[in-house]
């Protein structure tokens, strides 16, 4: 397809209730959108890294200023057959996942649009539905959390996910695993330890937990492997894994036992595909992770999610969870599986963003045609 047309939108989304991790607090995600177009065709795609450069080096206006000077120049007019011939475009850039999964993920969507076919299915999907499990963030007192798991047990969501940080780590899980004795439990740390914490990791293996997600440096594996060797509970590793050759290396190193793919932090679904087939093939189990995107980048990440290797529980979440109003329609909801689960159906179509919430929500704009930019503040 040759792109002919390229609209970014750097927004900002108010959250219902903050979002606390190891790393700090969002009150509103962060995410840039994009609209491409090929001929009379267009589609539109997301990444959301959040607001600062905590989670990872990146955040939205900085993917926003990425996409602007570099990112789009380098793709208007030209003619692009694939998502690696998209990659290769802009390999020259090093780096900058979270802005290339901008194009990434809409060159994918525009060219379902092309093709009449669903985003899954071109993604190599043969089911379109599957479990999703529920996550809570470091919440205001261990009660709230409680009270929150105590509704997510009742609803049946396979698996819960609980942020743990130091101040709200091992009397936290104690108390929701004293609660919840059988449930199936995994942590979230998003890289707050270091090596020198092993003796805690192992004071974890007690509560019988899913994994432990992401307990190390962000973009660490050998640490990684260390601590996997001397406690039980299996690793998984998230912000580490950007690159195929990150996960290669960590495959080698016995570094985890578990991978979380976000196409955002893989720099879009051609890069999350190729993750997913490398740890098929070494035998360990993915799952697919959220970034508190809209309807829209959520939906992407509910097609990739229909991929053979995302056996557990994906990251994927109503949009009533985060919005009072999402900012594209319709919006994402659970629906009941067969054993009375909840779960994700993938998208026939994706959604486009509602336009008078898009120009509210709206931080900074840039348009491209042809060769000619012109930006809007």
């Amino acid at each position: 397809m040759r792109i002919d047309r390229i609209d970014l939108f750097h927004v900002a989304m108010p959250l219902i209730y903050p979002w606390r991790t190891a790393y700090g607090e969002d009150v509103a995600a962060h995410a840039v959108l994009c609209r491409m177009t090929s001929g009379s065709v267009e589609a539109w795609g997301e990444s959301c890294p959040l607001t600062a450069p905590c989670y990872s080096p990146e955040w939205g206006g900085g993917i926003f200023t990425v996409a602007r000077d570099w990112l789009a120049p380098a793709l208007l007019g030209k003619d692009i057959s694939s998502g690696d011939e998209l990659q290769k475009q802009l390999a020259i850039y090093k780096g900058n996942p979270f802005a290339k999964a901008i194009f990434d993920t809409t060159w994918w969507a525009l060219q379902s649009r092309l093709t009449n076919t669903p985003l899954h299915r071109l993604l190599g999907a043969t089911r379109n539905q599957v479990p999703v499990g529920a996550d809570f963030g470091v919440m205001d007192s261990v009660d709230d959390l409680l009270a929150a798991v105590g509704k997510a047990v009742d609803a049946r969501f396979p698996r819960i996910k609980l942020k743990f940080r130091p101040g709200w780590d091992l009397d936290m899980l104690q108390a929701v695993r004293k609660q919840h004795p059988s449930e199936v439990f995994h942590i979230d740390c998003n890289s707050g330890y270091r090596l020198s914490d092993v003796s805690m990791f192992q004071a974890v293996d007690q509560f019988n937990l899913a994994m432990i997600e992401q307990p190390l440096q962000h973009d660490d594996v050998l640490d990684h492997a260390t601590l996997q060797s001397q406690i039980r509970t299996p690793v998984c590793l998230d912000e580490s894994i950007t690159t195929l050759r990150q996960v290669e290396q960590a495959i080698a190193l016995k570094s985890c036992q578990y991978v979380n793919i976000k196409p955002g932090r893989v720099g879009g679904l051609t890069n999350a595909l190729k993750i997913h087939n490398a740890c098929q093939k070494a035998g360990i189990p993915c799952w697919v992770g959220g970034m508190l995107e809209s309807s829209l980048g959520a939906k992407i990440c509910v097609a990739l999610a229909m991929l053979d290797n995302f056996t557990y529980p994906a990251d994927i979440f109503p949009s009533s969870r985060f919005y009072h109003q999402d900012l594209a329609e319709p919006a994402l909801e659970l629906i009941p599986l067969a054993d009375g689960t909840p779960g994700v159906r993938a998208a026939e179509t994706l959604p486009d963003p509602d336009v008078k919430r898009l120009e509210s929500l709206t931080v900074e704009s840039a348009r491209f045609r042809s060769e000619v930019q012109v930006k809007v503040s």
